[in-house]
């Protein structure tokens, strides 16, 4: 078989979905965008290959074409045990038989709120709600309360904090956000106090709060100018992050909706040992299941209380915050991960990964173009071009392969439920994807592979 012909024949070999393309057709009818969060948009994934799920197990999922995958990144990382996992799913049915929701606290908040602050020490109270963008919001808002000041400085280097127009108003796809608004946040970048510090003094006393993920998404160091210290450099940064909110008057808040649990039990702070002001929890909170929350210190917190004299601060007040089943949910999940070592194990199974696609990836001639970056519980990957280069068409020819493979994976976040055997056939199918990607960058053109137009980031100003 000639060149063209294998060519050919490689980009025939494709996956068929065409219940998952009718589904598709559907969930655009009647929801905008077709799914519920961006990041799940058919936009991610190659033409006519995104699967629309039947149901998931573990560490795999099944769509409604039957096919079966190994799964990385699960509900955007919210499923750190895996699906369906029976401690959880025993917990929530016990609780559903009981009732979910009342017109008076249940006896389970409490139990679940001193679970909470036993798992993150740093805190004194906290509060439930069903997301992160709520969380974040009311760190925000009790920032501002507490200060009396204006601006929000958020972390640039961060993707996401909220779909509040705080956040979204600086991004792309700022569409009915006021500019009034987007003048009162600015940004700082991660690892560069002195940034910072120029910032905060650009804008004495105006600015409420510092909020940002305690480490970067990629895993990316902290400056240069930190590297030389003996110390931890994600530890130093933090700590005179904390040491530069203290002099200036402004709230410190870390957005450990990433880091809560994949790091350590108590977040990244727990890790690293710096204390913010506040912090926001979600996502392995509760594997899966609709539980987020606001924590910090208790001076901060009371004011969105009764207990105080000041002005009122509507904190957080949702009806189904504190469902009786989420919370049970997420009580389980905090035995898991202390009674199993979750944690460890996610960075055991994370390396082991990570070595593997970098060795396959070196193995086929493409180990500067396919890049695995992160914490080893929080791996993603780059595509570059020829270039070195980020690029949408070859992300486009990699997932392509990786989902004819059986392999679910706009990241390579783990859970706890992959096996070795898991892992071992995911780097085989990563390696045939290599092999593929090494055609294209030799061909400067990866076109012929990419079955249709290529995927799109999430924040773009147009659809």
């Amino acid at each position: 078989m000639n060149d063209k012909a294998t060519e050919a024949a490689e980009a025939a070999a494709e996956l068929l979905l065409p219940r998952s393309r009718r589904a598709n057709e559907r969930l655009h009818a009647v929801i905008p965008g077709g799914a519920h969060t961006y990041a799940k948009g058919d936009d991610q994934y190659p033409e006519d290959l995104a699967p629309v799920i039947s149901h998931g197990r573990g560490a795999h999922v099944w769509d409604i074409d039957g096919n079966r995958y190994v799964e990385y990144g699960s509900g955007l990382r919210s499923v750190s045990l895996g699906h369906a996992h029976p401690r959880v799913i025993e917990a929530v049915r016990q609780e559903l038989d009981r009732g979910s929701n009342f017109v008076r606290p249940s006896i389970l908040e409490v139990e679940a709120a001193e679970r909470f602050l036993t798992t993150v020490p740093t805190a004194e109270m906290v509060k439930f709600a069903k997301n992160g963008s709520d969380a974040t919001t009311a760190a925000v808002r009790l920032a501002r309360a507490a200060t009396g000041r204006p601006r929000v400085a958020l972390c640039a280097d961060h993707p996401f904090f909220s779909v509040d127009d705080w956040f979204i108003g600086t991004t792309p796809m700022s569409a009915g956000v006021p500019e009034a608004t987007n003048n009162l946040t600015l940004t700082f970048p991660y690892g560069d106090l002195a940034a910072t510090e120029a910032l905060l003094t650009r804008y004495r006393g105006e600015v409420a709060c510092l909020i940002l993920e305690p480490a970067t998404h990629t895993g990316s160091s902290p400056s240069s100018h930190l590297r030389s210290s003996k110390a931890d450099p994600t530890t130093e940064y933090l700590a005179g992050l904390r040491e530069l909110a203290d002099r200036h008057g402004c709230v410190l808040v870390f957005d450990e909706m990433i880091t809560g649990f994949r790091w350590s039990e108590a977040g990244a702070q727990g890790l690293y040992g710096v204390a913010p002001d506040l912090s926001t929890f979600g996502k392995a909170l509760g594997n899966g299941f609709a539980v987020s929350a606001l924590a910090g210190r208790r001076e901060l917190m009371e004011q969105g209380g009764l207990r105080h004299s000041g002005d009122r601060v509507f904190l957080l007040s949702t009806t189904h915050g504190a469902e009786t089943h989420s919370l049970a949910a997420m009580m389980a999940v905090l035995t898991t991960y202390a009674e199993e070592g979750v944690t460890a194990r996610l960075h055991a199974l994370g390396e082991r990964l990570a070595a593997g696609v970098r060795e396959a990836a070196a193995g086929m001639g493409v180990g500067d173009h396919v890049i695995v970056r992160g914490r080893a519980s929080n791996l993603v990957f780059a595509t570059l071009d020829e270039n070195r280069q980020p690029s949408q068409q070859f992300r486009t020819l990699f997932l392509r392969r990786l989902l004819a493979g059986g392999v679910l994976a706009p990241s390579f976040v783990v859970s706890s439920a992959l096996s070795e055997a898991d892992i071992d056939h995911t780097v085989d199918v990563v390696a045939q994807a290599c092999a593929v990607y090494r055609k294209a960058l030799d061909a400067a053109d990866p076109t012929p592979w990419l079955g249709g137009r290529p995927v799109k980031p999430v924040f773009r100003r147009l659809a």
